[in-house]
């Protein structure tokens, strides 16, 4: 049974394995970060937020210092579909950002009904407005 983990992950019950969704690979081990099995690219902040004021007439411009903040992006090294992008300090490892518990994880879904989509939550309906005019 493959259980969704997030918009690019899956993971496999059976074989324990992190799997992409696009391409289908089996990536490694779910009981390990699934960072472990991806491409990595880190790439300079001003790629991504580029400085608003020029930087040849000003030190501050308003964009990340890549001395500072790196962006990392991990992709499935199969079809390199984007699975992860985090802000880090340049030589920080990758973020342990999902730890779940595959024993648990199969006693949960034992008697489920796999899922060949994931599931949304409802439409958000936002709540009607109380303000009164002049205060509360």
């Amino acid at each position: 049974m493959r259980v969704f983990i997030t918009d690019a992950l899956i993971i496999d019950l059976e074989s324990e394995n992190w799997v992409c969704r696009s391409c289908d690979t089996e990536l490694g081990s779910a009981r390990e970060s699934y960072k472990h099995f991806m491409k990595v690219r880190p790439r300079d902040p001003k790629e991504i937020h580029a400085p608003i004021i020029d930087p040849n007439k000003y030190e501050i411009t308003f964009a990340p210092d890549a001395n500072w903040v790196q962006i990392v992006e991990y992709y499935c090294p199969h079809c390199a579909r984007l699975a992860e992008a985090e802000y880090l300090p340049p030589g920080h490892p990758p973020a342990h950002d999902i730890e779940l518990d595959i024993d648990a994880l199969k006693k949960q879904w034992a008697e489920r009904e796999e899922l060949s989509e994931p599931v949304m939550g409802p439409e958000f309906v936002a709540p009607p407005h109380h303000h009164k005019k002049g205060g509360h």
